[in-house]
């Protein structure tokens, strides 16, 4: 079968489970702790449906499944116990009686359509229409892209979750570790790694439709979802205003001077 079509169906498929349980839960945010899920129900069913089984589709199917599991169990643990998420929870009470139905398009199946694309490099290396089966430059950088985007975001991560486990940070900003060099490393990390799986799927003839999947994911945590909405979040905050004018938005660089926890 087809493995775009395989790729599509197992995404909308898994996001309407995924639906079904946030309504009996009446949490729509679980939906980010099923966001990993998705891909690595993705990755297997593409690379299973496939004949020859290559280099590259071992190793970004290995890859997604290692960025998956960290990502959900990350997400498990941050919010296990607590409400619904304010983004969701303002959309449930803006969409009224009609929730349900625009959380189903909205949410699950905007979220399903954006997941099946950013998995394109994952599907394409799964797919027959690889070119170069060996080991390459391309899918050394690949791997280097990936690695160092893993670490900005597993370790981004799990300082943001120490700090803000501590109670004595509340009201304070987060300004050390990977967050005193760029505002969002978790966000950068995750474009940084889907970019190193474009290029170890990017020996392909389809290296065209695989392009799509980073461009996409740095659109989106660039101008949507990510950075733009959490620097929304905190305007007026006057301890992160500190913070903006000392270090980078997205981009890992070095503060413009030392700067403490700002109160």
């Amino acid at each position: 079968m087809n493995p775009f079509l395989i790729s599509a169906i197992t995404i909308f498929a898994y996001m309407v489970l995924v639906f079904i349980l946030a309504q009996i839960l009446r949490n729509n945010s679980i939906v980010d702790i099923a966001w990993g899920g998705g891909f690595i129900f993705a990755a297997h069913a593409t690379y299973f449906n496939a004949d020859e089984h290559t280099f590259a589709a071992k190793l970004v199917t290995t890859l997604v499944i290692f960025w998956g599991v960290r990502l959900g169990a990350y997400l498990l643990l941050r919010n296990w116990g607590k409400p619904e998420d304010w983004r969701y929870a303002n959309w449930r009470k803006e969409w009224g009686k009609y929730a349900t139905i625009r959380a189903f398009f909205q949410v699950f199946m905007l979220q399903g359509v954006m997941m099946f694309i950013i998995s394109l490099p994952v599907t394409v290396a799964n797919s027959y229409h690889v070119i170069n089966e060996r080991f390459s430059g391309l899918h050394l950088l690949g791997c280097i892209l990936f690695a160092i985007g893993f670490y900005f975001e597993a370790v981004g991560d799990a300082q943001m979750f120490l700090f803000k486990s501590d109670k004595r940070h509340a009201g304070k900003v987060m300004n050390r570790g990977l967050w005193r060099f760029t505002r969002h490393p978790n966000y950068f990390g995750e474009v940084l790694m889907w970019w190193g799986i474009f290029f170890i799927a990017a020996p392909s003839s389809l290296w065209y439709i695989s392009i799509w999947a980073p461009l996409t994911i740095t659109f989106l945590l660039l101008k949507v979802s990510g950075v733009t909405m959490l620097e929304k979040k905190y305007e007026g905050h006057d301890a992160y205003s500190v913070y903006k004018q000392h270090t980078n938005a997205f981009f890992p660089w070095f503060p413009k001077r030392s700067i403490e926890h700002a109160e």
